[in-house]
């Protein structure tokens, strides 16, 4: 709240067992609203308010920070389950140590911010193991023991109480004093068999340790979270250089392994999707465009604008120092419909006037002057109206503006090399070449 641009901040810690959500309690969820962007003074980017929290709260001891938005974390969650990549093993001490050793070469790759290993020790726990020795001499069971410590420290029930139709169990067990700590718990007193009364601590030893603060499981095998953001470079590239950096200098034991999650893992299924369903996509283009020309040569020279405004958009991407990510993708193939549109009626026009009797070579020149306005009045249209995204600087726009960039770059290239390519190659692509001059 020292930062003037924020408004408010509000903090979850844990979530409920049963929620789909869980995690434990030294585990929180800070919520910041930013004030609106006019009224920023000091910090004028969101890169410069995720800097200054970063250094607030890393002068915090034993606090380890991971900023994100909330839909990207939830998108993160619904994938795995969890926020980050998995490292898989039996051994909670040996998974730690290895976290551990993750998260440092993590640390070391170029572009690698808030690497973090999941807390999965650190709970104090009382263990009070029972010395089957001692209460053989004494002529005490297990189960005795086991009773008298569940209900001192736990609870026993000792009735029911009815109030009309409904019912409640009474439950019973020690004053805090008498369990509280772990001097109160030695001495719980239990009954022999020969009626001499015994402090726990003869029959049992009790000591503190630290043990697991949580367990984790997927498919049946424990593993633990090794968190990481990634900061000025495209998130494809990092993983590469991450992994060769793993490979090299970290041997894993025998039935450990490491999975990416996360964003990543939603990237690379999504380019497994789209290379699927673009060269279908581009099939069926290919099919509707034969069916409305009757030429194979027609459909051919149309297909050509999708290379143009292809070269646009990786260069827009380029200039503008943006990664090609899922949402480009999806951009490149709005893009493709466009530029298919701009070629379909230069060469419906060329056609047009091939059909009239106009040399192939005059007709060229002629359509892509008569069709400039055409042409260009598609394009503006569409790049005016991705203006907004464009310039976008809100949250949310980092996916907004790589679509929009994608889809203006092409329609530059694409605008002018539709009129500029496509007529020099028509007369190779036209099925009447009985007129070339």
């Amino acid at each position: 709240m020292d930062i003037p641009e924020i408004e408010e901040v509000v903090t979850i810690m844990g979530t409920g067992e049963v929620g789909g959500e869980y995690v434990p309690i030294n585990m929180g969820d800070i919520y910041i609203n930013y004030k609106p962007k006019e009224e920023w003074k000091i910090i004028l980017s969101k890169e410069e308010m995720d800097e200054k929290i970063r250094r607030i709260l890393a002068s915090v001891p034993g606090v380890i920070i991971s900023l994100t938005q909330p839909i990207k974390m939830l998108t993160d969650e619904l994938i795995e389950g969890v926020r980050g990549d998995l490292l898989f093993g039996d051994d909670l001490g040996l998974l730690k140590q290895q976290g551990d050793e993750f998260a440092r070469v993590l640390g070391s790759v170029s572009g690698a911010t808030d690497v973090q290993t999941e807390q999965i020790v650190g709970s104090p726990q009382l263990v009070i193991q029972i010395d089957r020795q001692a209460i053989a001499r004494y002529g005490i069971n297990v189960s005795d023991v086991q009773e008298v410590i569940r209900a001192a420290i736990g609870d026993a029930n000792a009735g029911q109480v009815f109030e009309g139709i409904q019912r409640y169990n009474i439950l019973v067990r020690y004053p805090e004093k008498y369990r509280g700590s772990k001097e109160a718990i030695e001495d719980i007193l239990i009954t022999s068999s020969t009626g001499a009364i015994l402090p726990l601590s003869e029959l049992t030893d009790i000591r503190e340790v630290v043990g697991p603060r949580q367990i984790s499981r997927k498919n049946n095998q424990r593993f633990i979270t090794i968190q990481c953001n990634v900061s000025d470079r495209d998130i494809g590239s990092f993983v590469e250089e991450a992994r060769q950096k793993l490979e090299t200098q970290i041997e894993l034991p025998v039935g450990y392994f490491f999975e990416w999650g996360g964003q990543f893992k939603l990237q690379q299924e999504a380019n497994k999707k789209l290379i699927v369903i673009v060269p279908i996509i581009l099939l069926i283009i290919l099919s509707l465009l034969f069916l409305n020309f009757h030429s194979f040569k027609n459909s051919l020279l149309i297909l050509l604008n999708i290379p143009l405004a292809l070269v646009g958009g990786i260069v827009a991407l380029w200039i503008t120092n943006q990664n090609l990510s899922v949402p480009s993708s999806i951009g490149f193939i709005a893009l493709f419909g466009i530029a298919l549109e701009n070629g379909m009626v230069l060469v419906t026009y060329l056609n047009q006037l091939v059909k009239e009797g106009i040399p192939i070579n005059k007709a060229s020149v002629d359509g892509a002057l008569l069709r400039l306005r055409p042409v260009l009045m598609t394009a503006l249209t569409t790049a005016l109206g991705l203006m907004p995204l464009l310039i976008a600087s809100g949250t949310g726009s980092e996916v907004q503006r790589s679509l929009a960039t994608v889809v203006v770059g092409g329609l530059v290239t694409s605008t002018i090399l539709t009129l500029l390519v496509i007529p020099a190659l028509y007369k190779w692509f036209s099925e009447n070449k009985a007129t070339i001059d």
